[in-house]
């Protein structure tokens, strides 16, 4: 990589930024309370929500092929008859879905520490937002936690030709910005698609975000830094700074020798 700091960093949402995990789990809270007091489901309630999000973790987006309601609607309604049996669920199906949708999103929100610490950033660097997803859940979650405006860029992988982690998102977004990968950052909370996709791309650096602090069972790629918090990336960025302004000063040394100063 050259000899430069620190420019643009891109930063995934979910999980991130927000903590989307935890406002579905209030979404299936409140779900779980409907079916146990207006229905009278009483263990299958639990067993119906985990069928869901069991169906939730194995959706594909890219390319789009169906309408993200339609879909979602879908899975409350095969979880309903996997449990209940008997005929279609459809209503039920629709008033649970919609349930969890607008719970969650009601706990979609960026935290006052991230609003501060994005503000201060942009005041040194430019910073994008990129999300994986569909086009109108990615849009919504935006919406409702309202980040938008603290960012230069906002870039849903549903709305392009490909997803993280392949680098021509990237590339669109350092188009957008019109910086190089050299000068970038990405930061996420997913091994397989933020710090894969930075390493594809060619990025200064990756940071992972892992709050739970487990290390991954399989290989997986490595992240150049890891946190257990968003909200330690300043002191990151420093860091990656202050190395390259260590170089800088190495580099004439270097060459007065004729020796090869290797760069991070």
């Amino acid at each position: 990589m050259g000899l430069s700091r620190v420019r643009a960093v891109f930063f995934d949402l979910d999980n991130t930024l927000i903590d989307t995990a935890g406002a579905s789990r209030k979404g299936m809270m409140e779900v779980i309370k409907l079916l146990q007091s207006k229905y009278h489901f009483k263990e299958e309630a639990e067993v119906i929500c985990d069928r869901v999000q069991v169906k939730l973790s194995k959706e594909c987006f890219h390319p789009p092929s169906t309408c993200i309601t339609n879909l979602r609607t879908s899975h409350w309604e095969e979880a309903i008859q996997e449990t209940m049996g008997g005929a279609a669920y459809r209503e039920l199906a629709e008033e649970c879905y919609f349930l969890w949708k607008s719970t969650r999103l009601q706990h979609m929100r960026l935290e006052e520490e991230v609003k501060a610490m994005l503000t201060e950033l942009r005041k040194e660097v430019r910073l994008l937002l990129l999300t994986n997803g569909d086009t109108q859940t990615q849009r919504e979650k935006i919406e409702a936690c309202a980040c938008q405006p603290f960012f230069d860029a906002v870039v849903v992988g549903g709305e392009q030709k490909e997803e993280k982690p392949s680098p021509s998102i990237f590339y669109h977004c350092c188009d957008l910005l019109g910086v190089q990968p050299a000068d970038c950052v990405m930061v996420g909370d997913t091994l397989e698609t933020d710090i894969q996709g930075g390493l594809n791309a060619g990025l200064k650096a990756t940071v992972w975000v892992n709050k739970s602090g487990t290390m991954p069972l399989k290989p997986s790629p490595t992240p150049h830094y890891t946190v257990s918090s968003v909200l330690e990336l300043p002191a990151v960025l420093q860091n990656i700074d202050c190395k390259v302004s260590a170089s800088a000063l190495r580099e004439p040394k270097a060459a007065q020798s004729g020796s090869e100063t290797n760069v991070e």
